[in-house]
């Protein structure tokens, strides 16, 4: 029976949690070094992962309807950066009091003595993170300008083959991953509270879905004359479409009808929804910044307003073509998690978890506001076409 991952990854907490409670130290440790082999792996492969998923989507972005393109394309990004510093500013004045005492409960199930892995094996990555973002970028943009055929399609090959690693390999052993990271931090007596700041996160970030769309289809309203409301309305049932197959690719059709019943020209919603599904990004980018935050107060991490810029505007650029693969946003974001935050194995397991337990919601914005972008690009171009 094939099961979702979402449903996947919960048996694995759950397993975690109650194999914790049950396992002698010698049979968690095999566990452990699993983890820690799959860590190194994926230490290794994410710098690839940048490189084949974003270079092949930022020359298929030059290559496209020249400055339409460009300004959905900035109104695109412009909104998923709006979207991690409207989640900044609300979880660093609402964190503070909802997960007091998060810290203190990480500080003491730190002083637990840990177990260790019973081998090691070292995958030095090829290249660092930043290095393969910017190798990235300079490559995508390379393509776009000089239309080299035979390189684009060595990395549209390329881009293949991690797509290949991220579907059979990686998603497929992330259950394993996340109940060795559960088993680990039952062990050590770290999951109560875990799971405690695993729900309250939840509510958040949904609560701020929902206000964040309001903020987009106003800016919406706003530039077009139109009932922002009415607008919002007609997208449910993508929203809705997008819940349940979490996937934007899928719910398509129905962004493009919904978005063509706002008034969006037939012509145009066909080229700015299937480009907004690669490139906005505002529900994943709302969970990864909102998710990091709080594991960051869990761990003792210091952040400020500087460090998180850097990160959500690199992140706006890191995640370009990943939704096209299940999990590509949070595997594309890894690197940078490790790289600007200083994210340990277990930091980024929680990650990972805490990312697909909301991947719905994340998915659902990511396609309404998609609704809101050609509602704007279809004014725009009413004005100057």
């Amino acid at each position: 029976m094939k099961l979702p991952l979402l449903a996947r990854i919960i048996i694995a907490i759950a397993l975690g949690v109650g194999c914790g409670l049950l396992f002698p130290d010698w049979a968690t440790r095999i566990f452990v070094t699993i983890n820690s082999l799959f860590s190194n792996f994926l230490g290794f492969i994410v710098p690839l992962l940048i490189l084949g998923l974003v270079a092949p989507g930022i020359a298929d972005l030059g290559r496209g309807a020249g400055r339409l393109l460009l300004i959905t394309a900035a109104l695109a990004y412009g909104f998923t950066i709006f979207s991690g510093f409207f989640t900044y500013l609300s979880c660093d004045a609402i964190f503070p009091w909802l997960l007091e005492g998060a810290e203190t409960m990480s500080i003491s199930a730190n002083e637990t003595v840990k177990l260790t892995p019973y081998f090691t094996v070292e995958i030095p990555p090829l290249m660092g993170v930043m290095t393969a973002l910017i190798a990235a970028f300079t490559i995508g943009l390379g393509m776009s300008v000089i239309r080299g055929e035979r390189i684009k399609g060595v990395m549209d090959e390329f881009r293949d083959i991690i797509t290949v690693v991220i579907n059979r390999v990686i998603i497929p052993l992330l259950p394993l991953y996340i109940f060795g990271i559960f088993l680990g931090m039952t062990t050590s007596g770290e999951v109560s509270g875990v799971m405690e700041v695993f729900v309250k996160i939840i509510f958040v970030i949904f609560a701020m879905t929902v206000i964040l769309l309001l903020l987009q289809f106003t800016i919406a309203g706003v530039i077009t004359g139109k009932n922002p409301f009415k607008l919002l309305v007609n997208m449910l049932p993508a929203y809705a479409t997008a819940l349940g197959t979490a996937s934007s690719a899928a719910t398509i059709p129905v962004t493009l009808e919904r978005s063509i019943k706002n008034g969006v020209r037939e012509d145009l919603a066909g080229f700015v929804v299937p480009l907004c599904a690669t490139i906005h990004l505002s529900g994943s980018t709302m969970k990864i910044v909102a998710c990091s935050m709080a594991i960051m107060m869990m761990h003792s991490l210091g952040y400020d307003f500087g460090l998180m810029s850097g990160f959500i505007m690199m992140l706006g650029v890191a995640m370009v073509a990943a939704p096209g693969v299940p999990g590509g946003a949070i595997m594309a974001a890894i690197g940078l998690l490790s790289s600007m935050l200083g994210f340990d194995e277990q930091a980024i397991g929680l990650m990972i978890a805490l990312y697909i337990a909301m991947d719905s919601f994340g998915t659902a914005c990511n396609v309404t506001g998609d609704g809101a972008i050609a509602v704007i690009i279809n004014r725009i171009s009413g004005k100057k076409g």
